[in-house]
Order: C-alpha cells, then sequence, then structure tokens
C-alpha cells in the first residue's frame, strides 16, 4: 500500500492491499538460476553491520572499535554490493560525496571529547524529495527536476547534521511521492528506475518512501527518512519488515520537502528497531517559523522519546482492535489474530472497533484535498527552488516533451487532473478538508474516548503483490493508513510476522501527538514477539 492506492480504487472510498498469490510475478528461472536481479534463495548475509542498531554503533565508535568514517566506508561498500549489483535493489537514487568528510569531522569531534548525542556519526539516508544543500540532487525522482540542488536543508537535514548524523545519500521513490497517475507502479522512478522488495526481489517494495524501506531492511543504512501523505511511511516499513513512524502533522517542519499536501504531509523515522525510531524522531522534530503548523507542536515534542519504551508498557491498557481486519482471506488476517491475543497476553484488554466503518466514505474528499493542495505546494515550492521546471505545468510539458523516457510505463493524469482546478480559496476545496480532516479525526477521537481506549491497531498492509509496471499496482484486502493520515494523527507500524517470506506490519494509531504513549506500546509489542527477519533477497516464488 502506498499512499495512492486509493486512487485506483473504483468509488475512491479507501485503501485496499493484497492477498498473496503464490504464483510467480516473472517466468520460473531455468534450472539452477535466478532470473536477472535475484539472488540465491537462502543467501548467506556476511556484511559486518547487518541488522547493527543506533546504540551497536554507538557502543563501536566509544570502545574504539569502528570510527565513524569506517562506519560509513562499510555502508558505502554494502550500496554497491546490493543496491547497485548482486540484487540491484535500486534503493538508494545517490550516494553523498561528502558522507566521508562528514564523518572524519564527526571522529575528530569524538576524540576531542564531544559527542552531540546519540546520532553521532551514525550514517543516515534521507528520502529524494527533501532538500540538502550540498552536492546532491532533490528531484523527487522526476527528469524534470534533474540536476536540481537545493540552495540549503530542509529544517529536518539542519536538525540532522545539528545531532551529528552523517548524511550518507538519498533514497528512490516512487516518482512525485506517487502522485503523478492512478496506474502508478510503487518504487519506480524515471531517474532512479524500479526500487525491488529486499525479500523476494520481484515483488512490490510499497511506497512512496520505497527506497528508504528498502535500504534499512537490507542494512544500507541505520536509519532513513521517508515522508508521507497517506501511507508512504507506514506501507513500505511494513513491505520491508521495519519500523516506521508517521507523526502527527505538526510535530516535524515540512520547509524544504517537496510537497503534496499542506494538511497532510510529514516526514518520519524509519528503522529496524522501535528504539532506533524514537531516537531519530526526538532528533528531528521542532517548532519551524518556516512551517506554521509547528507552532501547534509547543511543548509537546519529547526532547527523549527512548524513556517511554518499556517491556511491560502493554499492561493495564486498552486496546481497540479494528474488528474487520479480524477475518477475511488476506495472508495478514492469521498474523493479525496472533498479534491480538499477544497484545491480551502481555496484559492489554482488547476491545473490538470499526474505524473503517466511518472513514470509508472520505476517500474522494481526500483526494480533492490533495489535488487541490499538490498544485498550490508544488508550484510555491518550484517558484523559488532554482529548479529546471517554475511550475507544475512545466513538469507536464516536461514529460510530455520527453515522453519516451519520463513515461515509458505509466502517465501523468493526476498532475494534468491537479494542473486543471483553481485555488484555495475554491468551496469544493474547503469543503472537501472539512470532510476528510473532521471526518477522520472524529472517528479515532471518539472511537478512543468512548471506549477509553489506549490505542487502535491493524494491518497496516497485506504482502507485498508483483511489479507491475504494465498495469501499476494491484493491492487488494486490509489497510489502515488513511484514518491517521487524513486526520494529521501519529501511527506507527512494526514487524507483525511473514507470510510466504514477506513481511506485514501491524499498525498503532493514536490522537493527536500521543506519540509517547505509541512508543511505548509498540515497544512493549516488539520485544515480547521480536519479528522482525532479515531478508535474504530471494527470486520469485514458484508453485
Amino acid at each position: 500500500m502506498d499512499r495512492r492506492i486509493f486512487l485506483r480504487t473504483s468509488g475512491l472510498t479507501g485503501l485496499a492491499l493484497s492477498t498473496l498469490s503464490l504464483s510467480a510475478c516473472t517466468s520460473a528461472p531455468e534450472q539452477g538460476k535466478q532470473p536477472d536481479g535475484a539472488g540465491p534463495p537462502e543467501a548467506a548475509d556476511s556484511f559486518e553491520l547487518n541488522e547493527a542498531t543506533v546504540n551497536d554503533l554507538q557502543t563501536k565508535m566509544s570502545g574504539g572499535q569502528l570510527t565513524s568514517r569506517a562506519i560509513t566506508e562499510l555502508y558505502l561498500k554494502r550500496i554497491e554490493a546490493i543496491d547497485q549489483k548482486g540484487p540491484r535493489l535500486r534503493a538508494v537514487i545517490e550516494v553523498n560525496p561528502d558522507a566521508l568528510s562528514i564523518a572524519d569531522a564527526l571522529d575528530k569531534e569524538r576524540k576531542a571529547g564531544k559527542v552531540r548525542g546519540p546520532l553521532h556519526g551514525i550514517p543516515v539516508l534521507i528520502k529524494d524529495n527533501i532538500d540538502s544543500g550540498d552536492k546532491m540532487q532533490t528531484t523527487a525522482g522526476s527528469l524534470a527536476l534533474a540536476g536540481h540542488k537545493a540552495a540549503q536543508d530542509a529544517f529536518i537535514v539542519k536538525k540532522l547534521r545539528e545531532a551529528g548524523a552523517v548524511l550518507l545519500g538519498k533514497t528512490n521513490l516512487s516518482e512525485w511521492a506517487n502522485f503523478r497517475s492512478s496506474r502508478s507502479t510503487s518504487g519506480w522512478s524515471s531517474r532512479g528506475g524500479q526500487t525491488r522488495n529486499a525479500y523476494i526481489t520481484d515483488r512490490t517494495p510499497s511506497g512512496s518512501s520505497s527506497g528508504s524501506g528498502v535500504a534499512v531492511s537490507a542494512s544500507m543504512c541505520a536509519v532513513a527518512i521517508g515522508t508521507e501523505t497517506d501511507g508512504s511511511v507506514v506501507s513500505p516499513s511494513s513491505c520491508s519488515g521495519i519500523v516506521g513512524v508517521k507523526p502527527t502533522v505538526g510535530l516535524l517542519s515540512r520547509a524544504g520537502i517537496i510537497p503534496i499536501s499542506a494538511t497532510q504531509d510529514t516526514a518520519g523515522p524509519m528503522a529496524r528497531t522501535v528504539r532506533d525510531a524514537a531516537i531519530l524522531l526526538a532528533a528531528l522534530a521542532g517548532v519551524d517559523s518556516a512551517d506554521a503548523v509547528t507552532q501547534e507542536s509547543t511543548g509537546k515534542a519529547q526532547p527523549d522519546y527512548t524513556k517511554f519504551l518499556d517491556t511491560n508498557g502493554l499492561k493495564g491498557k486498552r486496546i481497540g482492535v479494528e474488528k474487520g481486519h479480524l477475518k477475511g482471506e488476506s495472508d495478514a488476517v492469521p498474523l493479525f489474530q496472533q498479534a491480538v491475543a499477544l497484545l491480551k497476553a502481555q496484559g492489554a484488554t482488547i476491545v473490538e472497533v470499526d474505524v473503517e466503518k466511518q472513514t470509508d466514505s472520505l476517500g474522494e474528499a481526500e483526494y480533492n484535498v490533495l489535488l487541490y493542495e499538490f498544485k498550490d505546494g508544488v508550484n510555491k515550492y518550484l517558484a523559488t527552488a532554482g529548479a529546471p521546471v517554475k511550475t507544475l505545468q512545466d513538469v507536464i510539458a516536461f514529460n510530455t516533451q520527453n515522453k519516451a523516457k519520463a513515461m515509458p510505463f505509466f502517465q501523468q493524469e493526476t498532475l494534468e487532473s491537479s494542473q486543471k482546478l483553481d485555488g484555495l480559496a475554491s468551496p469544493k476545496y474547503k469543503e472537501a478538508v472539512s470532510k476528510s480532516r473532521n471526518g477522520a479525526r472524529h472517528a479515532l477521537d471518539s472511537t478512543l474516548q468512548k471506549d477509553k481506549l489506549d490505542a487502535i491497531v491493524a494491518i497496516t498492509n497485506g504482502p507485498s503483490p508483483c511489479i507491475d509496471l504494465v498495469n501499476g499496482d494491484s493491492w487488494k484486502g486490509p489497510g489502515f493508513s488513511s484514518p491517521a493520515a487524513m486526520a494529521g494523527y501519529p501511527h506507527i507500524t512494526v514487524p507483525m510476522g511473514l507470510a510466504h517470506g514477506l513481511p506485514v506490519g501491524l499498525s498503532f494509531v493514536g490522537s493527536a501527538y500521543s506519540e509517547a504513549s505509541l512508543f511505548t506500546l509498540a515497544y512493549a509489542y516488539e520485544q515480547a514477539s521480536k519479528l522482525r527477519v532479515a531478508p535474504k533477497f530471494q527470486g520469485p516464488l514458484v508453485g
């Protein structure tokens, strides 16, 4: 599931995710051979930093076993070995030519006795729609923006640098954060090509933060940053078997991030553990005068979310369970049933709820909000970005003139629909915002308050379907990104297990600025279940 799944549903009534077919996506390989780009089904992974956490890396640096430079070099070699070669996952669109010099400077600080915090010397990848005022491009995966280098860092990138992180590179994504076509293929961009799922390489990595999810899962970095409008952090996290956090809209600044929606956009951490996600979120949060909505987070952000991590955090809690996800044909359903049983065994009281019944009718309104806000936001971004194109109309014209390279598989009807609309003063826009945002907030708040719930849990999405560049994404079944996305509320996904070798995530959703309590619940579940499994880069499933 990516944040544009609802564009593919006939009624625009919500996100839909897949049940898994056991048949291969591609033709079966010749005996003894794997298809192009696929490694052996049970390939051993001897990478020195495989599954290493932020704390693991800090321990190695503080103990003198490794330096930040050595760690950065290892990750750069890892990217070359499995992203550019080997299984060719295509998760990283560009590496930072300054990464090693940044690491050297941070090693000097450490040697002088200065350690900025838990991210000091830690390599981090960011999505290629986030500005970095350096030698790297910011393109949203689009050839129309090729060559564009931002004049300054996005606010969250400034925060990363202040925290002592090493900006390792940028990740591939679904082009324009998957807001180009209703027939798009998640993880594909005209600049970066197709990102592959690291578990079974002909399956979708989901999107739009596809590269960030795959890079984290395949240990090409310690942690990464994605962005979400509706599902684009939590879905690729679910499909990559990692932890993804979509925070409350307003907790993180959006300044310097190529936008879709002023009411729904946010960046978010992607990590292999809840603890690492908590560390990264604290480093990114902050009030920014360039993004007015962050004023609402004043006094609500936590300087240290790790202090809320408690292995007994589920005891005595009341958890709402989306009852529609407890049944059905999806291979995610049995995993969800097991997860609910574990929550109960850990001391939580389970209450069945039906949020989707209240939000399924809001999809068309949400889509209209995004169409209006995309044109407004992109035009404002491009007006001052110094990019080759200056307006959304310029982007559309570039793609039309360069169709063979820019649109070899699917078109740009979503961009064109957005371009045709008038401004944000439109009554239709205002009505759509009120319906989608207020409707979703009422559904979540009333459910949480009525049953005195600490959170609502659901299936993030089902197992990944096949990559299909001809027909586009084909998701079916349960998924739960839209309620929190439309409301602007926090959402954390944690690995819930594997279905036929493909990861599935468990969603924790709460009220505005409830990140701390969601971390408590997510961590307790993670520690009790321990269902994160590293990928093995398998080729296609065959029956």
